[in-house]
Formats: structure tokens, C-alpha cells, sequence
């Protein structure tokens, strides 16, 4: 009797610590402290923006509250996301390749808080946890567009730091312009800035008077200038990382972006249901996050081209793609 009565007891003090553990354990969306940290304005119609709409998408539809900084500068990416860790917030997100250093070193000191690097290359457990949109692939289908819009021959391309993603990007993006077009030239610069306008005005009017007839800029704010000046010189421009068709119709002959809303709740439902992996999370056309929009400037040989290109990429089968198209096309 007296074993069953300890047996009884135990049970109940057993049932009562479950039930008090639990609520602590099962948080509800609206109850996680999650920040994203962001490198520029959010209406810069490019980067900033389109991770802003990963934002909004992430408390609209899955209920989260998720907090916002912008325009934080690089002497502050390691202090701002100390002080967020420091107030005990959940996730910190950050967007760009650049905040990788400072969430590594960061990361180490808060591992109670989850670091997410979106466009990050680093991971560690237990903490570390960084999204890379596979933008090469995003890349390859802009070149194929511009190779097939330019009449001169020459493209212009510009990206905003030569960093290792970077360079893949525009080395894909390039590849992806000389299919059918061997003979392509292409200028490649870097701005070595993500906000200067006037000197994205000022690259893409010197492209343009060298002959390039399309231009290509992967640096946010300073694409807009790019934007400009190809209005001005009567050229043509393949947007990128945001829908730009709207920034100037009738240049701006076609965006490939991002659907960061689709990345953004990805990740956040990972994270919230504890699956969020501390290694780098690939992820791209196969997970349908690249969007592509037209405008009538590009025709339909072209767009044929870029869905077959897209489908070999989200099935493997990119390799026989690209042995299809050993000659110029017509």
C-alpha cells in the first residue's frame, strides 16, 4: 500500500512539472523575439526591400512579430547584433554576406540566440545558422535574358563587392548570356558599394557609351543610378533581386528576384519548430523561390528559353541543357 501511495505521488508531482514546463516550451508565434538587421533602406526597390517583404510576409502569415533595424552601417554589424542578444531575442536575422564575420564572432557569446545570416556562407553549431539563395541559378536565367535582348554584342555587369558570391554570380549571370552568342562581349566592374547612386549613373553611362547595349547591376542603390542612365542612353536593363520593371518601363525589359516571403516563412517555421539546421541552408529554383517578370520588350523565344533553362536546373538535368546550345542560336 505504502509503495503505491510513493508510486501515486510521484506521479502527480510528475504531471504538475509537465504541465509547468510546457507553456515555457510551446511559444507561440507571437511570443518569439526575432529581429532582422538590414544594411540599407527598406525601400530601396533591391535588396533591403525584398527582405523587408520576407518581413512582413513572416507576421502576416504565420503571426510572428518580427522586429526591424535598417541603414545599419558596417562598424555597427557586430554591435547591433550583440545589444539583440544581449535583450534575450530569439532569432537575429541579418541581410547580406557581409554580416557573416560579426554573427560568427557574435554567435560564439550568445548561444542561447540564433543567428541567421540570410545570404551567409557560414555555419556552426549550435547557433549558427545562415540561408543561401542559390543566386547563381537566378543569375544564369538573367544572362540568358540579356544575351538574347542585346543587338551589339557588348553587356555590361556590375556588381556591388567582388566577394566569393558575388563573382559566382556574375560568372553564372555572364555564362548564361554567351548561350547562342559565343561571340559576346562583356565589361565586368564593381562598384565596392551597395548605396553610391551617382556612381551606378556614372558606370552604367560609361558602359554605354563603350557599346554595351544591356546592362546588369547586382549593388542595391546603386543600381538605381544604372537604372538612370540606361533611361537616358536608350539602353536596355535586366533587373534583378527585386521586381524593377515599374523603376523604368520600357528599360528595364525584365526582373529575376527573389521570393522572399516564401524564403523568409522557411525559415522561420524551421526556427520556430526547432529544425532550423546550424549549417549553411541552400536553397533555389527547386524550391521555387526565383521569379521572373516580363515586360513586352522580351520575346517569346527568349522567355521558351529561360523555362527550359529553369526546369534542367530544379531537375539536375542543367548539364544536358547546356550541351543542347553548342552553336549560335538563330
Amino acid at each position: 500500500m505504502k509503495t503505491s501511495r510513493v508510486l501515486k505521488t510521484l506521479l502527480v508531482v510528475a504531471c504538475l512539472l509537465t504541465m509547468s514546463i510546457m507553456p515555457a516550451l510551446a511559444k507561440s508565434p507571437n511570443q518569439f523575439k526575432i529581429v532582422l538587421i538590414l544594411p540599407g533602406p527598406i525601400n530601396d526597390q533591391s535588396w533591403n526591400a525584398t527582405n523587408y517583404a520576407g518581413l512582413v510576409a513572416c507576421n502576416k502569415d504565420l503571426g510572428t512579430k518580427m522586429e526591424y533595424v535598417e541603414n545599419v552601417q558596417a562598424s555597427d554589424y557586430e554591435s547591433t547584433m550583440r545589444n539583440y542578444a544581449e535583450r534575450g531575442y530569439d532569432l537575429v536575422m541579418a541581410a547580406g554576406t557581409q554580416f557573416d564575420e560579426a554573427a560568427e564572432r557574435v554567435a560564439k557569446k550568445y548561444p542561447k540566440t540564433t543567428f541567421c545570416v540570410v545570404n551567409g556562407m557560414v555555419g556552426a553549431p549550435p547557433n549558427l545558422a545562415p540561408v543561401l539563395p542559390k543566386e547563381y541559378e537566378a543569375g544564369f536565367l538573367a544572362g540568358l535574358i540579356a544575351g538574347q535582348t542585346t543587338k551589339s554584342g557588348k553587356i555590361g555587369i556590375v556588381g556591388g563587392f567582388p566577394n566569393k558570391l558575388m563573382i559566382r554570380l556574375l560568372n553564372t549571370y555572364e555564362w548564361g548570356a554567351r548561350i547562342g552568342k559565343p561571340d559576346l562581349k562583356a565589361t565586368r566592374a564593381y562598384a565596392n558599394s551597395w548605396s553610391d547612386v551617382a556612381l551606378g549613373k556614372q558606370m552604367a553611362a560609361s558602359m554605354a557609351d563603350s557599346g554595351a547595349d544591356v546592362l546588369f547591376f547586382y549593388a542595391n542603390q546603386v543600381g538605381l543610378g544604372a537604372i538612370q542612365a540606361a533611361k537616358e542612353k536608350g539602353i536596355k536593363f535586366v533587373g534583378f533581386a527585386a521586381d524593377q520593371n515599374d523603376i523604368a518601363p520600357g528599360t528595364v525589359v525584365a526582373s529575376v528576384f527573389f521570393d522572399f516571403s516564401g524564403l523568409y516563412k522557411w525559415t522561420v517555421e524551421r526556427f520556430m519548430a526547432g529544425e532550423l539546421e546550424p549549417t549553411v541552408n541552400e536553397v533555389g529554383i527547386a524550391e521555387d523561390i526565383v521569379r521572373i517578370t516580363y515586360t513586352d520588350e522580351v520575346k517569346q523565344s527568349t522567355r521558351d528559353l529561360v523555362d527550359k533553362a529553369s526546369k534542367a536546373i530544379a531537375a539536375g538535368s542543367f548539364v544536358e541543357f547546356m550541351s543542347e546550345y553548342p552553336e549560335p542560336l538563330e
